[in-house]
């Protein structure tokens, strides 16, 4: 009896011994089995990294390569319409400085000329005052006094209608741009450093005094 214990106690341990390698060895498998599947993960991983790399590489090369590629030469074509359209825009805009330095030549010789002109009539202005100044009061409204008033009239529209204006006189602050001072009043109507009598009409020609007032100032 003793005897057959033993053995089934050895054949027990044996069973146990054996129950404990196979479940060793199939710990092991498991672990060689998830080794190799992160090895493979990682070499994935590896594969796709160098093949982004790669990729960028190849891109940058292409766009370094798209940078210093030369430009398509132009068409003799397309250069002589580029040259003629140059030339063009140079003669535009030399003849565009000739017309505006002629036009302003035009209007400076033209007012040069006026000026000389309305000074030459100005005397002849004077001189109808005067003689329309000394008609008898008993003369005036005849026909002769009427017609000597109306071609005054008409001279003095025309002068007015080229810019010619009669300067303010009379009552104004004198002002050396518009009055020729030669005398010198003390009249108590008159303020100091005023006009008090004109010997001679002044004019101004578009805003400038072509011929100054001879003037008398209050002091």
């Amino acid at each position: 009896m003793a005897n057959k214990k033993t053995t089934e106690n050895k054949e027990e341990e044996l069973k146990k011994a054996q129950a404990e390698k196979a479940e060793a060895e199939v710990d092991e498998t498991a672990e060689e089995t998830k080794a190799e599947a992160e090895a493979e993960q990682t070499a994935e991983e590896a594969n796709e990294n160098a093949e982004g790399e790669a990729a960028d590489e190849a891109e940058g090369e292409d766009g370094k390569k798209g940078l210093f590629k030369k430009k398509p030469k132009k068409d003799k074509k397309d250069e002589m319409i580029e040259e003629l359209n140059d030339k063009y825009k140079r003669l535009f805009a030399e003849f565009d400085n000739f017309r505006k330095r002629s036009e302003a030549e035009k209007a400076s010789n033209y007012e040069f000329g006026a000026r000389d002109v309305i000074l030459k009539v100005l005397p002849i202005v004077d001189n109808f005052e005067r003689g329309l100044d000394t008609i008898p009061e008993e003369e005036k409204g005849t026909p002769f006094a009427d017609g000597m008033e109306m071609i005054y009239k008409q001279l003095m529209t025309a002068l007015d209608d080229l810019g010619v204006k009669p300067i303010e006189a009379v009552g104004a602050e004198f002002n050396p741009e518009f009055h020729n001072a030669v005398m010198q009043t003390d009249l108590e109507e008159f303020g100091e450093n005023i006009v008090s009598q004109e010997m001679q009409k002044g004019y101004m020609y578009k805003e400038k005094a072509i011929r100054p007032s001879m003037v008398a100032v209050n002091k």
